[in-house]
């Protein structure tokens, strides 16, 4: 879900952020359909996630909305994770991030033939609205956090979910900021490791 951080996380490959993009997509062995540069891609953002699952701050956090939407709970806070990424002034300005969100399209672009049917249906209106962008906005999170329940199936609701994030923001922002330098460390490191072993 936290669409910023995974193309964030690309470090400026093209086929590496489509496969970053992309995966929550792409199911099982169907990754091998896609180009070896998509593929790698898809396996850093499974990597990601196992890495951000088991990170004591994502742990922490997921504790705030676990008793209101269990399995769901980490799913919130990846949107989370985006809103403060979007505002983090140590990685991007106002500007950087508009010109970052903007190449990040135009780098994608191209590959649109080989999204997955969903993500090809979702894409446009995230291009055409910007959501990359948009995250650092607390109604940006507000309608990220509606869209995460409409592509659920056992949560009906949102507002629970945003009271939790406004109620807890500070927490929220220091278990970011524990993460963040982390999560870039490690996907440095195994994007690394990926274009070492493909080349």
């Amino acid at each position: 879900m936290n669409y910023l951080a995974h193309a964030f996380l690309s470090f400026g490959h093209p086929e590496i952020t489509v496969g970053n993009l992309i995966s929550d997509y792409v199911k099982g062995k169907k990754q091998f359909d896609f180009s070896p540069g998509i593929q790698l891609g898809i396996r850093l953002h499974r990597a990601i996630d196992t890495f951000t699952d088991q990170h004591p701050a994502t742990l922490e956090a997921k504790k705030i909305f676990h008793p209101y939407y269990r399995l769901y709970s980490g799913a919130f806070i990846d949107v989370v994770y985006d809103h403060f990424l979007a505002s983090d002034k140590k990685e991007f300005t106002d500007e950087s991030l508009k010109k970052f969100t903007e190449q990040t399209f135009v780098s994608v672009d191209p590959f649109s033939g080989d999204f997955p049917e969903k993500f090809a249906g979702m894409y446009p209106y995230m291009k055409s609205q910007n959501w990359l962008y948009n995250y650092q906005f607390r109604w940006g999170l507000e309608k990220s956090f509606g869209g995460l329940v409409r592509r659920a199936a056992y949560i009906t609701e949102s507002e629970t979910a945003f009271q939790l994030f406004e109620e807890n923001y500070a927490d929220l922002q220091d278990f970011y900021n524990a993460f963040m330098p982390d999560v870039k460390s490690f996907a440095e490191e195994k994007l690394k490791e990926l274009l070492s072993g493909a080349r």
